[in-house]
C-alpha cells in the first residue's frame, strides 16, 4: 500500500482504508470510508491531502453529495485536519466530533496555535484547517450511537491520548476504529509504538483505554496510524508494557541528563525508525513524543 492507495480492510465487504500520505511519509496516515447506506468517513487527515480523499470517493463512485458523515476520532489536526475542507466538497456532510473538540473545529485559531508549538518544524506538512460551520457539527459523548442505515456506529470515550477522543466500533463487522488509543500500528515491522503528544497525554487513562480495547474484543481493529491488523490479545498486553516502558525510559533520562531539550534529543538520536519512515519524521516522532511524557510527569508532580 502506498500514498493515495484505497485498499479494502479484510474481513468486510464496503470498509476502504485510504493512505493519506501523513507527513510525506507513507503506511503512517490512515483514512478510513465506509461505503454504507450512509456513507461515512472516520477521521480526514491533516488536510493538506483531502484530495487523496475525493479521489477514493471517485474510485469508488459515490458521489461527494451522497456523502453522510465526517467523523474525526480527536481534533488533532493529523485526523481532524481535513474536517473543513472535506464538509466544504460534500455539502450534506454533518461532522460529529467528541464535544470537547466541536469548538476547536468551529474556529481553530487555537487549535492550530497549539498544534504548531507540539510539531515545530513538521507544521511545513500540514494545511491550515478550514473552520466547519456551526450548523454542521454535532457533539458526541459515551455511548452515542451513529446509525449509517445497514449498521450503528458505537461511540467510545477514549481519553488518555487526548481528552477529546473517541473510539468507534462498527457493529456490522466488528471493526473498532481506534484513532490513537491503541498506539501505532507498524505493518512493516508488525509492533506497536506509543503515541504521547503534548500536552493531555495521560498514561492511566491511556492504560484504561487498551483495557476498554480489550473488553470490546472486536475482530478487527483499524489504527489512525498505520492501517487495519486483527485483533490479538497479545498485541494490546504488550502495548501496555510499552506504554509503561516508555514513561519510565523517559522519566529516567531526565533524572540522569537533567536537561528536557536534553532528553527529547537523546530519544531522537536513538530512534529505531529511521528505516521505516525516514530520518526526519523517525526523528521528529521520537522528540514530539518525548515531549509530552516530560509533560505528563510534570502534571503528575504537581497532583502530589
Amino acid at each position: 500500500m502506498t500514498i493515495g492507495d484505497v485498499t479494502r480492510v479484510p474481513g468486510t465487504d464496503d470498509v476502504y482504508c485510504i493512505d493519506v500520505g501523513a507527513y510525506g511519509t507513507e503506511k503512517y496516515g490512515a483514512v478510513y470510508f465506509l461505503d454504507a447506506e450512509r456513507p461515512t468517513f472516520v477521521d480526514t487527515g491533516l488536510g493538506t491531502n483531502h484530495e487523496y480523499l475525493l479521489d477514493a470517493l471517485d474510485e469508488l463512485d459515490v458521489a461527494r453529495e451522497d456523502v453522510r458523515y465526517l467523523l474525526p476520532t480527536h481534533i488533532h489536526l493529523d485526523h481532524a485536519g481535513g474536517a473543513g475542507h472535506l464538509a466544504e466538497a460534500c455539502p450534506n456532510a454533518k461532522v460529529f466530533t467528541h464535544k470537547i473538540g466541536v469548538p476547536h473545529l468551529v474556529d481553530p485559531e487555537r487549535l492550530v496555535e497549539g498544534t504548531k508549538a507540539a510539531v515545530g518544524i513538521q507544521w511545513e506538512y500540514y494545511a491550515d484547517p478550514k473552520p466547519v460551520p456551526q450548523h454542521r457539527i454535532e457533539p458526541l459523548v459515551d455511548g452515542d450511537e451513529i446509525p449509517l442505515g445497514d449498521r450503528s456506529l458505537s461511540v467510545v470515550e477514549a481519553p488518555g491520548h487526548a481528552p477529546h477522543q473517541t473510539m468507534f466500533h462498527d457493529s456490522k463487522d466488528d471493526v473498532l476504529f481506534t484513532g490513537d488509543a491503541a498506539g501505532i500500528y507498524v505493518p512493516q515491522t508488525g509492533e506497536i509504538r506509543p503515541t504521547s503528544p503534548p500536552s493531555q497525554f495521560d498514561l492511566e487513562k491511556s492504560l484504561d483505554d487498551v483495557r476498554t480495547i480489550e473488553d470490546i474484543d472486536p475482530e478487527i481493529l483499524c489504527f489512525g496510524h498505520f492501517g487495519p491488523r486483527e485483533y490479538d490479545e497479545e498485541l494490546m498486553e504488550s502495548y501496555k508494557r510499552t506504554l509503561v516502558e516508555w514513561v519510565e525510559a523517559v522519566r529516567q533520562k531526565r533524572e540522569e541528563l537533567g536537561d528536557d531539550d536534553a532528553v527529547a534529543q537523546h530519544f531522537a538520536d536513538n530512534t529505531q525508525m529511521v528505516s521505516v519512515w525516514g530520518e526526519r519524521k523517525a526523528t521528529e516522532e521520537e522528540k514530539l513524543n518525548a515531549r509530552g511524557v516530560l509533560g505528563y510527569l510534570d502534571w503528575k508532580a504537581n497532583q502530589e
